[in-house]
């Protein structure tokens, strides 16, 4: 027997009860799956802000979305993946404003720093409660690798970076500081800060204010010196 019909022999004959799916057929699969998503992704976001990452269930997102469980788990491998994409989907608008403002930030290392977290306090501001799920995230041991919790967004951590190098050319932070340890404490430092809005209730502009001490306390300690 040839080596052509073996191979033809070997192939399984097409289920006549399976329906053969045509491309409008996928279209509109894809379509619907788009919906799904976007539905789950707008219920999470609102459970998150009202009661929080570890008050939310996914059966409660499912109901709140009017899908099955099913139907989230064959969209998400997990509630912080859900909540990763929740919080990817709205960062267009931060990005835009520090890509906007970026490019004039002028002055000492510590003023810079402190114009780019002012932004990102304001940004954050109508949505606090959401943001503090995502940083509650963060202490999941359970997450799968596909999630984003709060401290692995490598733009913006690339932007600190960026504005240390700058200041260690302007002559501001010494050359031998670890830029990436010192941009780790202000990541920290601003995850840290979100706990005055839990215990005082603090807004964005008593936030940033706190944060605008903090910042001039590390970039004190790695100050370039004559």
């Amino acid at each position: 027997m040839s080596e052509e019909a073996s191979a033809t022999r070997r192939q399984p004959g097409r289920n006549p009860r399976r329906p053969t799916l045509t491309a409008e057929g996928a279209g509109a699969r894809r379509t619907q799956k788009a919906a799904t998503r976007n539905r789950v992704l707008e219920a999470a976001r609102e459970l998150f802000d009202t009661q929080g990452y570890q008050g939310t269930t996914i059966r409660e997102i499912a109901r709140s979305a009017g899908v099955s469980v099913g139907s989230v788990f064959t969209t998400f491998a997990s509630k912080g993946e859900i909540l990763s994409q929740v919080m990817e989907a709205r960062l267009d608008g931060l990005y835009a404003e520090l890509d906007r403002v970026a490019p004039y930030l002028r002055g000492p290392t510590v003023d810079r720093l402190r114009t780019i977290y002012a932004i990102m306090f304001a940004f954050e501001a109508p949505r606090t409660k959401l943001f503090l799920s995502h940083i509650a995230a963060a202490y999941d041991w359970t997450l799968p690798a596909s999630a984003r919790p709060y401290g692995r967004n490598q733009r913006i951590r690339g932007l600190l970076n960026e504005t240390l190098a700058k200041g260690v050319e302007a002559g501001d932070i010494d050359p031998g500081a670890d830029l990436a340890e010192v941009a780790e404490l202000l990541i920290a430092a601003y995850a840290w800060t979100y706990t005055l809005a839990v215990t005082h209730g603090a807004d964005a502009r008593a936030m940033t204010a706190a944060m605008d001490g903090r910042i001039g306390m590390i970039c004190e300690s790695c100050r370039a010196h004559a």
